[in-house]
Formats: C-alpha cells, structure tokens, sequence
C-alpha cells in the first residue's frame, strides 16, 4: 500500500547504507539494554502512552520497536490478560524485556516485516521510534496490515519544538545519537503525523502532548480511514 512518501528513508537515500544504519541501530541498543530502564523518562512514557490507549475492545496488542518492553509491561498492569507481542530488531534489548515480562512473546524482527498475520492485532503501539526505523512508510503499511477490523494504533513521536521539520536531532538522554540519523519533522506535530500516515489509510483521531523535562512528545491514535 503506497504511503505519504514524506517520512525518511534510507531505502531511497543513495548516499545512506541502510544496512549499515539497520547494524548501527541494532548494536547500539544491544549496548544499552541493560541500562535503558534507568531513563526516568522512557518509564513515565510508556506510563503514559498505555493510559492513554482505549482497550476496552482489546484482545490483542504488538509493539513495535519494543525495546525492553516498558509500554507492553504497563499495559499488563491495566489489563494482564492482553496477548502480547514485542518486536525489536536488538536481541540485548529484548532479553531484558523478556526477564521482565515473560508472559509476552518476544520476537526479534524488522520493523518494516512484522511476525503476525494480516487482521491479527486489535492495538498496535510505537513508541519514540518512528524517527530512527529506516524505511517509515513501510513499517506505517504494516500496522494497515497486521490490524483487524476496527483496530487501532497508539504512537509516541517526539513533537514540534526544537525539532525542525526534517532534522537530523540527538536527545541528551540518547548516547548512541551520533552512530545513525534520525527525522523528526514528519511526526513532530499533529498535521504533520496525519500527513505522514495518511497515504496508508490512517487518520489520527485524538491526540495529546506530554512533556518531561526538555522532552515534548506527541502521542497520538492512529485509525483506518473506513
């Protein structure tokens, strides 16, 4: 399904491995997971962001670009009979998660090809991830993929402030920030997420702003057009 073609991609950027920044990613948080829960700020998040997701109809849930699993085990505390699935392409990140949180299935995959089938998934959450995932398009399709029929998406984008659209921006509590780049303009507000998702079929029908300390962050459910 043809998306919005404004997010970035390294897949189209003749001057960008994108194998070699899949690889930079990956054993950046592979270096980081034992020490990523200590961000203060990434547990309000996913706080937040599983407060925020409507889940009276929810059965099912993925997470993509897991990491440790913060925002899948703050969902289980709301509702710990959720069937739940983390998907990240770092292992040590989600050997963490799985210490964590065993009842979940943890699956080490792309976020452009996700282990579950089409209509399968009622909530699909993504949280500060979006900026860094290579081809952004591709993973917004399959989100239209995996759900089922009126299922929903929760994001977590970092928001407009000193983010200009289109760059290339390194958070302070981010240490891997020099090794791959990162977009934030094209999930950075409110209309420039539903310009991005909507050649997928998304709308964004609520949103909300968060801020902790110098981080602002947009969060956002996504649902298909129809």
């Amino acid at each position: 399904m043809p998306t919005s073609g404004l997010s970035w991609s390294a897949e189209d950027s003749p001057d960008v491995d994108a194998d070699a920044v899949r690889r930079a990613i990956r054993e950046a948080f592979d270096e980081r997971a034992e020490a990523y829960d200590e961000s203060a700020m990434h547990r309000a998040l996913a706080s937040e962001a599983a407060a925020f997701a409507e889940l009276a109809t929810v059965r099912t849930v993925l997470d993509v670009a897991t990491g440790t699993g913060l925002v899948l085990r703050a969902l289980a505390e709301r509702r710990p009979q959720l069937r739940m699935t983390g998907v990240d392409v770092s292992a040590g990140m989600l050997a963490v998660a799985r210490r964590a949180l065993p009842s979940a299935e943890w699956v080490q995959a792309d976020a452009v090809a996700l282990p579950a089938a089409d209509g399968s998934v009622d909530l699909v959450t993504c949280a500060t991830a979006l900026h860094i995932i290579v081809d952004t398009d591709a993973a917004i399709s399959e989100w239209a993929r995996v759900l089922a029929p009126g299922g929903r998406v929760v994001t977590a984008t970092f928001a407009q402030g000193d983010h200009e659209p289109g760059h290339v921006h390194a958070q302070t509590h981010d240490r891997a920030a020099p090794r791959y780049p990162r977009v934030h303009g094209p999930f950075a507000s409110p209309e420039a997420l539903a310009r991005t998702v909507a050649g997928a079929g998304f709308a964004v029908s609520r949103h909300a702003l968060w801020s902790y300390a110098d981080d602002h962050v947009l969060i956002a459910e996504l649902t298909l057009d129809g």
